[in-house]
C-alpha cells in the first residue's frame, strides 16, 4: 500500500476520498482551508466554497438527506455560525453519513479568539473524534462515517492548527464507492416542529448512552482510543497534540489513555487507567473538558493547577510542569526581532487606509487582510468584532451617538467577508433608516485564507467562470441610491468621494476597487526608487507601513529613505507622502 507525507489537512481530504464521500461544502478559513483546496483534486468528490458557514453546513447537511455521505469544514468561529443547522440537525439525524470539521486554533495565530469548539460538541450532543497526527487524521475521518451512520448523527471532527498544518506518514488505501442511499420522506424525523422535537430529544440522550458505551468498548477495539502503559507512576490522559506532546516530553517515564473520541468521554476507561497509576495528569490545551469528566467520576487528577487554560502547549511546557525540567531544546543566544504580519507591498488596502488616515475618523472593522491595517502607522481601525460585525456595529455606534457622529464614521469589509455575512448588516441600516457609510474593500479575492474564490469574482473552486454577483446591483437592490467607485491608489480622489458621502443623509456605499497585488493576473507598474539628492529623511513615506520602504545610511553618514526594488511594486501610494518629489519611477 503507497504512503504519503501529508499534511493533516490532506490526510482529511484522503479520508474523505476513501470514506465514498460525494459533496463538501466549506468557507475557508485557517487552520481549516487546505481540507476542502486538497479535496478539489479528487474529481469524484463535488466541491464547493460556500459564502458562509451556516451554508455549508446545511448544503452537507441537505446532501446527506439526498443520502449522500457529505462534508463540511471550517474554523473554531466558523463553527459559531454553523451552530443553528448543527444544533437541530442533532435532532434530526442523518441519512448518508455527514461530517462537519472544525479547526480549533490555541495560540490564536490566526483567530480572534480561542474558544473550545469541544463545548459545540457537548452542547449539541454530537460525537466529536480528535486526531493527533495525520494517520489519525485519515483513520478518523472514514471512522466519523461508520459512527455518524451507525448512531444516525452528524460527527465532528476537531483539529487544532498543529495538527492541520503540521506532515506526518499516511498509509494510502483505495476508494470506498459508497451507494447513494434511498430516500424515503419521514416528516416525523426530518420536520423539527416542537411536537416531533421533544420525541427527537428523548433519542438524543439514548444515542449519546450508547455512544458513551461505544466509547468505553468498541472504540478502545478500533484503536480509536488506547492505552500504552509503560510505568505505574505516572499516567497521563491526553488527546490530539497534547498526546503527542507528552508522548515526546515524558518518553516511558509514564503510561497514556491516548483519547481519540473526546464527546461523549468514556467512563469505565477512566476509572479503571486511573487504577493502575499512582499520579495521574490530564493534559488538554483550552478548556478543562477532560479533567472536570474526571472529577465527576470521582478519578483525581492533576491539570488546571499545573497547566494553563492560555495557548498552545509544547514539550518543554509539559516536562517541565511534570518531571520539574524543561526539555532540552536548541535556542539562540540573541535578541529575535518581532515580525507581525503586515499589508504586502501594493496592497491595494494600503491606498484606501492612506487617504483616509488624516479625516479623523471612527472606523468600523472586520475580519480580512485589511484588518492589519489597525496596526501603526496607518492605525485605521477601531473596532474588530466578527465576520461582518463592522456594518451592524456601525449602524448600532451611530444609532448610539446621532447623526454628527455619523459623519465622522465609516465601516471597512471586504468582498468575501461582505459576501459572508455583511449583506443583511447593510439591509438592517437601509430598513431602520440609518445614514452610515460602508466601505466594501473588494479585492476580488478571499485574501487572507489564500487566494480563494468567492460568488463576487465569478469563479468557482476549481476556477470555473459562473455568475458574479453584480455588488452594485445588489446594493440598489436592498435600497441603496448612493454607490461610488473609487480606485485606493487615487488617493485624492479616494479621499474626496469619502468625504461628500459622509455628508449625505442617508446610507452610502463606497466600493474601493482593485484587485490583490498577489493575484498572478495583475500587472504591475516598474519599482520606484528614491532621489537621494531631494531626501533629507523626514520618514513621511514610512506612515504608509510598505514593508519595501526603510531607512538606509549613506556614504556621508546622513539616513535617507530606501525601496527595495525586489519587494515594491510601483503602486505608488508612498508618491502621495512625499512633498519633495524625492520618490519616482526606476
Amino acid at each position: 500500500m503507497e504512503k504519503k507525507l501529508l499534511l493533516g489537512n490532506e490526510a482529511v481530504a484522503r479520508g474523505l476520498y476513501e470514506a465514498g464521500v460525494r459533496v463538501v461544502s466549506s468557507y475557508p478559513g485557517t487552520p481549516s482551508t487546505e481540507i476542502t483546496e486538497s479535496v478539489t483534486k479528487y474529481d469524484e468528490i463535488y466541491s464547493e466554497w460556500a459564502p458562509n458557514e451556516k451554508v455549508a453546513f446545511e448544503v452537507a447537511i441537505g446532501a446527506s438527506f439526498g443520502g449522500a455521505r457529505s462534508f463540511c469544514a471550517m474554523k473554531h468561529v466558523g463553527l459559531n455560525v454553523a451552530a443553528d443547522p448543527l444544533y437541530t440537525a442533532s435532532y434530526i439525524g442523518v441519512n448518508g453519513g455527514m461530517v462537519c470539521a472544525v479547526a480549533d486554533d490555541p495560540g490564536m495565530h490566526s483567530s480572534q479568539n480561542e474558544q473550545d469548539s469541544r463545548r459545540h460538541a457537548i452542547a449539541a450532543k454530537v460525537p466529536m473524534l480528535e486526531p493527533s497526527d495525520s494517520q489519525d487524521a485519515l483513520d478518523f475521518t472514514k471512522a466519523a462515517y461508520d459512527l455518524s451512520e451507525r448512531f444516525d448523527t452528524p460527527v465532528l471532527l476537531r483539529l487544532s492548527t498543529r495538527i492541520s498544518h503540521s506532515r506526518s506518514l499516511v498509509t494510502l488505501s483505495e476508494r470506498n464507492n459508497v451507494e447513494l442511499k434511498k430516500y424515503e420522506r419521514n416528516v416525523m424525523k426530518n420536520v423539527m416542529m416542537p411536537a416531533m422535537a421533544r420525541k427527537a430529544h428523548a433519542k438524543v440522550e439514548e444515542r449519546n448512552e450508547a455512544l458513551t458505551l461505544w466509547a468505553d468498548t468498541e472504540a478502545f477495539e478500533l484503536g480509536i482510543n488506547r492505552e500504552e502503559i509503560f510505568s505505574d507512576e505516572i499516567g497521563v490522559i491526553a488527546a490530539g497534540s497534547t498526546y503527542a506532546y507528552a508522548r515526546e516530553a515524558l518518553g516511558e517515564k509514564a503510561s497514556y489513555l491516548k483519547l481519540g473520541i473526546v464527546n461523549p468521554l468514556p467512563k469505565k476507561a477512566i476509572i479503571d487507567f486511573a487504577k493502575k497509576v499512582k499520579t495521574l495528569y490530564v493534559i488538554e490545551e483550552l478548556d478543562d473538558v477532560i479533567e472536570t469528566h474526571c472529577i465527576k467520576l470521582g478519578v483525581k487528577v492533576i491539570g488546571r493547577e499545573i497547566f494553563s487554560p492560555l495557548g498552545e502547549y509544547n514539550q518543554s511546557i509539559i516536562a517541565k510542569a511534570i518531571l520539574g525540567f524543561e526539555k532540552e531544546c536548541v535556542s539562540v543566544d540573541c535578541d529575535i526581532p518581532a515580525r507581525p504580519p503586515v499589508l504586502c507591498p501594493g496592497c491595494p488596502h494600503r491606498g484606501l487606509y492612506y487617504a483616509l488616515k488624516d479625516m479623523n475618523l471612527y472606523v468600523s472593522g472586520d475580519i480580512g487582510c485589511y484588518t492589519l491595517g489597525a496596526q501603526a502607522p496607518l492605525s485605521m481601525m477601531d473596532t474588530c468584532v466578527c465576520m461582518g460585525a463592522s456594518v451592524s456595529a456601525l449602524h448600532g455606534y451611530n444609532t448610539a451617538r446621532g447623526s454628527e457622529a455619523a459623519k465622522k464614521s465609516i465601516a471597512v469589509i471586504g468582498d468575501s467577508t461582505f459576501m459572508h455575512s455583511g449583506i443583511t448588516g447593510l439591509i438592517d441600516i437601509v430598513y431602520n433608516k440609518g445614514i452610515s457609510t460602508v466601505i466594501v474593500l473588494d479585492n476580488s479575492i478571499t485574501g487572507m485564507t489564500g487566494h480563494q474564490n468567492n460568488p463576487l469574482n465569478g469563479k468557482t473552486i476549481k476556477g470555473d467562470p459562473t455568475t458574479a454577483v453584480d455588488l452594485e446591483a445588489l446594493a440598489r437592490a436592498i435600497g441603496i441610491n448612493r454607490i461610488v467607485v473609487v480606485d485606493p491608489f487615487d488617493i485624492k480622489a479616494t479621499k474626496s468621494a469619502v468625504a461628500e458621502e459622509l455628508l449625505a443623509e442617508e446610507p452610502s456605499l463606497v466600493i474601493s476597487r482593485r484587485p490583490c497585488a498577489l493575484l498572478k493576473n495583475v500587472k504591475h507598474e516598474p519599482s520606484l526608487v528614491v532621489d537621494s539628492d531631494k531626501c533629507v529623511g523626514c520618514k513621511m513615506c514610512l506612515k504608509v507601513g510598505c514593508p519595501a520602504i526603510s531607512q538606509k545610511k549613506q556614504e556621508n553618514g546622513r539616513t535617507k529613505a530606501f525601496i527595495d526594488p525586489n519587494q515594491c511594486l510601483g503602486c505608488g501610494v508612498c508618491v502621495e507622502t512625499c512633498r519633495l518629489d524625492a520618490i519616482k519611477k526606476a
